[in-house]
């Protein structure tokens, strides 16, 4: 393809530590067959990944992985923002400069990348970046199911160093696993069916906001690539990070 080969170029790269996703249509929601959807006690909440509808979308750039320590600790200091609560005396934890940040609010997450004249990615542009090449499958690498070889997840430990495991097809790290993903849109439950079909920039207003990609505290279901999730947009919590994206042109 010739944006891959663009892309390695560095043609079109936004800035250092930027993917480039190009435009185009992908299946939006899980595509693949869950047996326990159609039994009648199934709740509905966990429907909200349905229907799988064909959605646009324009090109745009994202961080190839999710903010780390290190680069969070470099913007507190230099925009006297406030640091996380978990970090000790306000100072960023020793030893940990490329792990994901975590235990940032939905609000801190945006700061940040509006700092740097970036966003953070909605929902349909997440899950786009996230399935990469695999459109259809059910997660970043396909269908197998998840070693520990391919993502940090349902552990004790935390998470690891950000790229510690394999790219996706896109070439961005830790798409599923490391640290639930804060997304710009508010959740709604049944806004796949009402989104536009191109660019759906998520609903006008919610109590929640949508989190992506499973955490490594979590089990391998909520790694797919279209599950969803969400979290008050004060909420701090040690599995959420975020990673920001940006328009193209």
């Amino acid at each position: 393809m010739i944006w891959l080969v663009l892309v390695a170029a560095g043609l079109w790269a936004a800035e250092p530590g930027m993917v480039f996703i190009p435009a185009g249509e992908f299946d939006r929601g899980r595509t693949y067959d869950n047996p326990d959807a159609k039994l009648a006690w199934y709740p509905n909440p966990l429907k909200d990944d349905l229907p799988v509808r064909k959605i646009y979308l324009g090109a745009f750039y994202l961080d190839e992985s999710e903010v780390t320590i290190g680069a969070y600790a470099r913007y507190v200091a230099k925009r006297g923002r406030q640091a996380p609560p978990s970090w000790p005396q306000g100072k960023a934890p020793a030893g940990k400069d490329s792990h994901p940040v975590a235990d940032v609010s939905w609000h801190d997450a945006t700061a940040y990348c509006a700092a740097l004249g970036k966003r953070l990615p909605t929902e349909a542009e997440w899950e786009r970046s996230s399935r990469g090449l695999a459109d259809g499958r059910k997660y970043p690498w396909g269908d197998r199911e998840p070693s520990a070889a391919d993502a940090r997840f349902d552990g004790l430990d935390g998470p690891v160093p950000v790229c510690s495991k394999p790219r996706n097809a896109f070439g961005l790290c830790d798409m599923a696993g490391n640290v639930w993903e804060w997304n710009a849109d508010w959740y709604g439950r049944d806004y796949y069916s009402e989104a536009p079909d191109q660019n759906p920039p998520g609903p006008a207003a919610g109590s929640y906001r949508v989190i992506r990609g499973g955490s490594w505290f979590d089990v391998s279901k909520f790694l797919v690539c279209s599950y969803r999730s969400w979290a008050r947009p004060a909420e701090r919590s040690p599995n959420i990070g975020f990673r920001c994206a940006k328009g193209f042109r």
